[in-house]
């Protein structure tokens, strides 16, 4: 089932944490924004890694990186007010504006998300 990858279920699959056969089980039908692969692009380079290798990991991985547009950056400012008491980040709110875009789950470690799923209207899956 087609899916939007949150940036902490891509580390989560990477860093073989708990629930990461949950992510994995997702590749193929996984897709992911580019503010996201941002993020991830960013904290394997924290931890050390080169950025050409932090690209070449993530591009072994079936997941299709979608840009984003104006639709989605304004839905992704719509997404401030629900989520800010949550702590979500611009990344969180991509995330799931992409989600909501494209009529399909929002796939996160993040519990916080679950707080405003409803009220948003976006279904959120979490893999732990």
């Amino acid at each position: 089932m087609p899916c939007v990858l949150d940036a902490s279920a891509v580390l989560c699959l990477l860093f073989s944490e708990k629930g990461a056969d949950m992510v994995e089980a997702r590749l193929g039908d996984a897709s992911i924004s580019v503010v996201n692969y941002t993020e991830v692009l960013s904290k394997l380079v924290d931890r050390g890694l080169d950025a050409e290798e932090a690209i070449r990991d993530l591009s072994d991985l079936d997941i299709t990186v979608l840009p984003v547009g104006q639709e989605v950056a304004e839905e992704a400012a719509r997404l401030r007010g629900l989520s800010k008491e949550a702590g979500l980040s611009l990344g969180d709110r991509f995330c799931l504006a992409l989600a909501r875009g494209l009529g399909v789950p929002a796939v996160t470690t993040d519990r916080a998300w679950k707080d405003i799923a409803k009220s948003a209207g976006i279904k959120v899956e979490l893999v732990r």
